[in-house]
């Protein structure tokens, strides 16, 4: 009922953002008389943020200025590489399926164009998949992450940013225990709730509070029609922003009041790096309800996999199988989602992976956002990681070669689909702090 409720109220507001829309665009058209009263820009300002604030905003683009292209395919995912294929080191990004689209990793992306072929999972928005489709819960995850490899493979590189961290490192522990011939050559966990225990935040003492009914009661409801996955249930991406938000609503407010004084003023470099912001921080997606569920159960409750407790498919995910795959553990000093210590975990819990094949980077001034996109990301923490790749993937760069997927796994992006949105955590939270968007 409630997201039913929701798309009505959505529905309902339309006409009221056409006729802003309408009175905006004759507030600032040359050709209008309304431009030149003295109150046009209060009134076109106005309108903005009723506009923005009430609007169902799309799922964004990557815009990095290469070639994208479709090269694996499921119901609930697909991969995407940027540029043609070269015989430069394969680097997959796993990036969160946690309530943002996969363009909040952007700038990861960015930063490692020059120097890896880089693929990033582009997860599906769950009410856009049809129930006929089947479920996705924490080991479906875990079955894709382990698929990508073997597609991807052998000589492939891993970038698990914070949510994947548990189902990547859980799919090369199941992989190791059966000596697969894919295990990615490195896996580089950034911000990753390995063991919340350690340094818990105030998203892993909400989890600790609230028993897995709690969740499944308030936080799970049903699509409605006309989305193309009505009948599914899912943690509605309305409700995540909610908690967002709700996080840091003085600051949120703050930033759009600056907007409207922006805008007032004709200070268009800011008002655009506003919008630049909040066009990507307010488009969020649905998850499908036992994926949530499963994870927040596991992950954030049990604290399955740092106990030793945790399965898939049946089996054990046994941590001490891993001995080949390089692993590198990234945190930030100022992390208010991912305590310091909890992707640390990674590297105390596989006791057979010599220290050799180990590394850690602790960034310092750093929050969660931090920690996969900014200036101190490409300055700092990109050289880290390249050089940790770079160690353990000599021998399989000297013989690398471009990518070769069957026919029917490459799909290239047409002009229409990259300019518009492509079809389609506790929270298990993710997504930019708000920031500072003026000087």
């Amino acid at each position: 009922m409630l997201y039913l409720m929701r798309d009505a109220c959505d529905l309902m507001l339309a006409p009221a953002r056409m006729a802003v829309t309408a009175t905006r665009n004759a507030c600032e058209s040359p050709f209008s008389p309304l431009a030149y009263t003295p109150s046009s820009r209060a009134l076109a300002a106005s309108c903005e943020l009723f506009e923005r604030a009430t609007r169902t905003y799309a799922k964004p683009i990557f815009g990095l200025g290469v070639p994208e292209r479709i090269v694996w395919e499921r119901p609930f995912c697909r991969v995407i590489a940027f540029g043609q294929p070269s015989d430069k080191p394969k680097l997959l990004l796993v990036a969160p399926l946690s309530g943002h689209y996969a363009t909040l990793l952007r700038g990861t992306v960015a930063g490692f164009l020059d120097t890896h072929q880089v693929f990033i999972t582009d997860w599906t928005d769950a009410k856009q998949v049809p129930v006929t489709a089947g479920r996705f819960d924490l080991d479906d995850y875990i079955d894709t992450c382990i698929a990508l490899f073997e597609a991807l493979g052998p000589d492939l590189n891993v970038m698990a940013v914070c949510q994947p961290s548990v189902p990547v490192l859980a799919a090369i522990a199941r992989m190791e225990a059966e000596d697969h011939p894919a295990i990615p050559r490195t896996a580089t966990l950034i911000g990753g709730p390995i063991d919340t225990r350690r340094g818990p935040t105030a998203v892993n003492r909400l989890a600790q509070e609230h028993p897995i009914a709690w969740f499944e009661r308030h936080c799970i409801h049903t699509v409605p029609w006309p989305h193309a996955g009505h009948g599914r249930d899912v943690y509605p991406g309305f409700l995540q922003l909610a908690g967002f938000v709700s996080m840091n609503l003085e600051r949120h407010r703050k930033a759009h009041w600056d907007l409207f004084d922006q805008l007032v003023q004709g200070d268009g470099d800011s008002a655009a790096k506003h919008r630049e912001f909040y066009d990507e921080y307010l488009a969020v997606m649905d998850l499908p309800a036992e994926y949530y569920l499963q994870t927040v159960d596991t992950v954030f409750i049990r604290h399955a996999l740092p106990k030793g407790e945790m399965r898939h498919r049946g089996q054990p995910v046994d941590l001490g199988a891993i001995r080949r795959c390089a692993l590198m553990a990234i945190e930030g000093e100022k992390d208010d989602i991912t305590g310091i210590g909890q992707t640390r975990a990674a590297l105390d819990l596989t006791p057979n992976l010599p220290d050799a094949r180990k590394a850690y980077h602790l960034q310092m001034g750093a929050g969660h956002y931090g920690v996969f996109n900014g200036s101190r990301f490409r300055a700092e923490i990109v050289p880290e990681i390249v050089a940790f790749m770079a160690r353990h993937t000599a021998d399989a760069v000297a013989d690398a070669a471009p990518i070769e997927l069957p026919p029917t796994m490459v799909v290239p992006l047409s002009e229409a689909e990259t300019r518009a949105p492509l079809p389609v955590i506790p929270a298990l939270v993710e997504g930019p702090a708000p920031v500072k968007l003026h000087a």
